[in-house]
């Protein structure tokens, strides 16, 4: 988190992070809702896109994203506090296949599925 400049700025709060799993929470500002006065589904893209990264190198295996995509359910209004919830479903040698679902207070509004392409190359911060 100490680099991730766009997590920080979303306001992202990373609560658990293993090899394969990662849990975070952020709260949607006004700043972030669009002309229907509810949140850009570019908000909760990202939290849960964040969600996959920490995820999917949460074993110090750098991993890139390869293919995404959410659907949302519900909307999302501003002070809504959201928690996405990555979850590991496959791997092999060199990828990895992700879901990642994100809550407001227990209901799901969200669920994004992402693959990532494990580059062979350990974290040195």
């Amino acid at each position: 988190m100490d680099h991730d400049a766009f997590s920080k700025w979303l306001g992202i709060e990373v609560i658990a992070v293993e090899a394969g799993s990662a849990t975070l929470r952020m709260t949607v500002r006004e700043e972030m809702t669009n002309g229907f006065g509810i949140a850009h589904g570019g908000i909760s893209y990202s939290l849960a896109d964040s969600a996959l990264a920490f995820a999917s190198n949460g074993g110090g295996n750098q991993s890139v994203s390869l293919e995404t995509a959410i659907h949302h359910l519900k909307p999302i209004q501003t002070g809504d506090t959201l928690e996405a919830r990555a979850t590991l479903l496959n791997e092999t040698r060199r990828t990895g296949l992700y879901q990642i679902d994100i809550f407001k207070d227990d209901v799901r509004v969200a669920f994004f599925k992402g693959t990532v392409y494990r580059t062979g190359n350990e974290w040195k911060l």
